[in-house]
């Protein structure tokens, strides 16, 4: 690097930053050009990121969700898997690997991108509806009520 040189350690480490409804775009271009727009309905879109079915018995999973009789697929129950065993853990995830970091990203990237498309195919500004949403709870749950 030459002095006085400005890094952008963002764009260097491949940090975007994105809105919301560069994602949206994102989403439907990538859906148009594999011809899924067909398969987005709210109702398709909504299972896939979480979806339940009852358990047949006929394989033998290890976890309880499994064994009690429902079996979580799509992605919330992806992401609801890398917790299932762990109890509580520490903010920063100071105690896990960077692969298990990464897995949680990547769980954490496909129920988000699910519920973009799902609000876009929908009609919902999901950021107007979310910022309207911390307004509602900042009414609803003043700080001077939780003080008493």
């Amino acid at each position: 690097m030459g002095e006085g040189e400005v890094v952008n350690l963002e764009e260097e480490q491949g940090v975007m930053d994105i809105s919301l409804k560069d994602l949206s775009r994102k989403l439907e271009e990538f859906a148009k050009a594999r011809d899924w727009e067909k398969f987005h309905s709210p109702r398709n879109l909504l299972l896939a990121m979480n979806h339940t079915k009852a358990y047949t018995g006929r394989a033998n999973p290890a976890n309880y969700a499994a064994r009690s009789g429902i079996l979580k697929v799509g992605e919330v129950g992806e992401l609801s898997e890398i917790f299932q065993w762990k109890g509580e853990v520490d903010k920063g995830l100071p105690n896990w690997e960077d692969a298990d970091k990464e897995h949680l990203g990547e769980e954490l990237s496909d129920v988000l991108l699910y519920l973009i498309r799902l609000a876009d195919i929908c009609g919902i500004d999901l950021g107007d509806a979310a910022a309207k949403k911390i307004v509602k709870n900042a009414i609803k749950y003043p700080p001077k009520a939780l003080l008493k």
